[in-house]
């Protein structure tokens, strides 16, 4: 199996199987959502567009963020401790963040995509297994400093290492998000929006038995949790 490694600025070059990854926090917020019960979400890359969805479908919810924080109109934010507390039970829901569905949206080449972050990693793994791919493309969403950490390429580079059949201790992938340049406001108390249980969540390696496949349908992307 090959490997090729994209960013936000070259994913649209990535064809075949496209992996997008964004463990903090959207598709470790989006796994929450599905674990609350959510039905399936709708990835959008501007906000107007996102709450455009929401008031053409009553009953949708809007989650994510603008500088981490929720947008005026939108129903929660991109915390997985929030979003862990909720009942999302048969809810569709309408995400935007900055970095993973922003890969969404410009992943336009790929012919099969899901969304992946560190708990739902060995499903991941398994559901492209299924598959018999012979490529894999990983999209990097967010930054990589090889001083402060690499959350995304760390995620990446610990499926591939599965996908490769290998057993990698998963301390330091944990230890590489902690250190991330994303981590620093949950590790400051001074910033209670951003609280440090996100990290904890962003960290439960596997802690859900889905994947996240993403489809398009009617021109719009569409996840669901999918168990391989």
């Amino acid at each position: 199996m090959k490997f090729h490694y994209h960013t936000l600025e070259t994913c649209h070059e990535a064809t075949g199987l496209v992996i997008v990854i964004d463990v903090i926090r959207a598709f470790t917020n989006a796994a929450f959502a599905f674990s609350r019960g959510a039905k399936e979400i709708y990835p959008f890359s501007k906000v107007e567009e996102a709450l455009q969805f929401k008031a053409q479908n009553p009953g949708a919810l809007a989650c994510g963020e603008v500088g981490g924080m929720p947008p005026e109109g939108f129903d929660f934010g991109n915390s997985p401790t929030q979003t862990n507390s909720l009942d999302l039970k048969g809810r569709v829901i309408v995400q935007r963040t900055g970095a993973g569905t922003q890969g969404i949206t410009r992943s336009v080449n790929a012919t099969t995509m899901l969304a992946a972050s560190l708990v739902v990693a060995s499903a991941t793994v398994t559901y492209i297994q299924k598959l018999a791919t012979d490529s894999v493309s990983l999209v990097i969403t967010g930054q990589i400093d090889i001083d402060s950490g690499d959350e995304d390429l760390a995620c990446a580079e610990y499926l591939e290492a599965l996908l490769k059949g290998q057993q990698p201790d998963p301390a330091p992938f944990i230890d590489r998000v902690y250190k991330s340049r994303d981590a620093l406001l949950h590790l400051d108390p001074n910033f209670p929006a951003f609280p440090k249980s996100d990290l904890e969540h962003c960290t439960n390696i596997d802690a859900f038995k889905f994947a996240m496949p993403v489809t398009k349908e009617n021109g719009r992307h569409i996840m669901r949790a999918v168990k391989p």
